[in-house]
């Protein structure tokens, strides 16, 4: 009868034993964006690589409407991590563009930027050399209400110009690709990790060059806005453009519910940036992920892990 009791014992210890280990490591949920697009495969790699290292907590991807709903979906707490480019965060920490209608969010706060999403201006026009050039012409500047749209109307802004001296388009990247390839329209802005798809295509049938910015109206609209990074687009990017393009990027960047504990994104940075390697095998933009460009361009507040990580790394959070 006592080893009976004993057993018994013994086996509801092993029960209390696996429950609280398993209460130990919080269960996250990382918003990404559409199944075929980065965010989804980034997020894929993180949970694939760094679950198995992971004491304090474990991934799961879910499939989202990427940044503003990540946004939203933090906040409701269906998310308790993100990927959100680094304006649109600014936007919704603000209340401000995107955000204007439902208000100020300010349930959640910066983990790391991970990688440029660079704004490209796409010609075939040869006699487009600059943003000014851009007057009277018709140009895609994204789809309504997207960040690309913002991106173009904030750029604009810093050479004098308003939508109300372009003929708007609104449309998909590939949308703007096919348009510029049928001269349906003179220039389209595009806001992704260069190369991009689309314009890789497009170059293969057309001749196509980027509009670069100068350093006066990339400082000016850095002034305003200052989630943009100065970004040099390298020649050879696309099949034609021979030189340097310089321009400006946003970033994809990390974020959390500011319900999550500190230790499990300390715990989370420190995977990430020690099993980097791993990392990149799974996907080529973990390749820029860096300890420097991981707190540039980031407005809004750094989660106490994440402060805590880069303090001890020597990094200085701006």
């Amino acid at each position: 009868m006592k080893k009976r009791i004993l057993a018994i014992a013994m086996a509801a210890s092993m029960v209390l034993g696996a429950s609280t280990a398993a209460m130990a490591a919080d269960k996250l949920t990382l918003g990404t964006g559409g199944t075929t697009g980065t965010y989804y495969a980034i997020g894929g790699v993180m949970a694939t690589v760094l679950n198995p290292v992971l004491k304090e907590s474990s991934l799961t991807v879910t499939s989202t409407g990427a940044s503003k709903a990540n946004i939203q979906l933090v906040d409701m707490g269906e998310a308790d991590l993100a990927v959100v480019q680094n304006d649109v965060m600014y936007y919704a920490y603000t209340g401000t563009d995107l955000f204007e209608d439902e208000g100020a969010y300010d349930t959640f706060s910066t983990v790391a930027g991970l990688y440029d999403e660079t704004v490209q201006i796409v010609t075939c026009d040869s006699s487009i050399a600059s943003v000014a050039d851009l007057k009277g012409k018709t140009v895609s500047v994204g789809d309504a209400g997207s960040g690309t749209e913002f991106n173009a109307e904030q750029i604009l802004g810093v050479y004098d110009l308003t939508f109300d001296d372009i003929n708007v388009v609104n449309a998909s990247f590939g949308d703007s690709a096919d348009s510029l390839k049928d001269g349906k329209i003179d220039a389209a802005f595009i806001v992704a990790g260069a190369p991009t798809t689309a314009v890789v295509d497009l170059a293969t049938t057309k001749d196509v060059s980027l509009v670069q910015l100068d350093e006066e109206h990339i400082g000016k609209l850095q002034e305003t806005y200052d989630f943009y990074t100065k970004t040099v687009i390298p020649a050879g990017t696309y099949s034609g453009v021979e030189e340097d393009a310089t321009t400006v990027s946003v970033r994809a960047t990390l974020i959390a519910s500011n319900d999550v504990s500190e230790d499990a994104v300390y715990e989370l940075l420190a995977a990430m940036f020690d099993n980097q390697e791993d990392l990149i095998a799974g996907h080529a933009k973990f390749e820029f992920l860096n300890l420097e460009d991981a707190v540039k361009g980031i407005s809004v507040p750094f989660h106490p892990g994440a402060v805590k990580y880069f303090g001890e790394q020597g990094i200085e959070i701006e």
